[in-house]
């Protein structure tokens, strides 16, 4: 068996590729960059529908993750089914992310740390040390800390601390 050396995420959207990269790219800043966008052709138009030299896909890259946006059209919406987790090293860290990422997106679905963005794409900003809270998920200290955190939409680390302090 062959070893992977790369695996992408890839997205579809209904003509918002190349927009939804450049934002999440600005979103990410550090170690974040377009790689690629690569354009329809009027081959196949009878199949894909799409206008010669529109954005097919856009190969973009944030953090550690590999991404294809593809402009695929509007049979496919995103759901909570799949959501992409940002971990956080500080209080900071979740402010911005949860800031830049919730704008425009829908409000109803943002509890425990999840949010939808403008896309509708399911994101979980989260500090690192939750799972360290949550490990022993029958312990007095994690039971306190799922309490307090079913209670919030944004995370809020000094919160969660004070709970799994008791």
């Amino acid at each position: 068996m062959a070893n992977v050396s790369n695996l992408s995420l890839s997205l579809w959207f209904d003509g918002q590729a190349e927009e939804a990269a450049n934002y999440y790219v600005s979103i990410f800043k550090t170690d974040a960059r377009i790689d690629r966008t690569l354009r329809y052709s009027d081959v196949g138009k009878e199949i894909h529908g799409h206008e010669a030299g529109s954005v097919m896909t856009v190969d973009f890259h944030l953090g550690n993750m590999n991404f294809v946006a593809l402009n695929g059209g509007p049979e496919f919406k995103f759901n909570e089914s799949l959501s992409i987790v940002v971990d956080c090293k500080s209080q900071e860290e979740i402010d911005y992310y949860w800031e830049n990422l919730s704008a425009g997106g829908d409000e109803k679905a943002q509890e425990c740390g999840w949010l939808k963005d403008k896309y509708g794409l399911s994101w979980q900003i989260v500090p690192v040390e939750l799972n360290n809270m949550l490990e022993y998920e029958n312990s007095e200290e994690a039971k306190r800390v799922m309490a307090a955190m079913l209670k919030m939409k944004k995370l809020d680390i000094a919160e969660l601390k004070k709970a799994y302090e008791g």
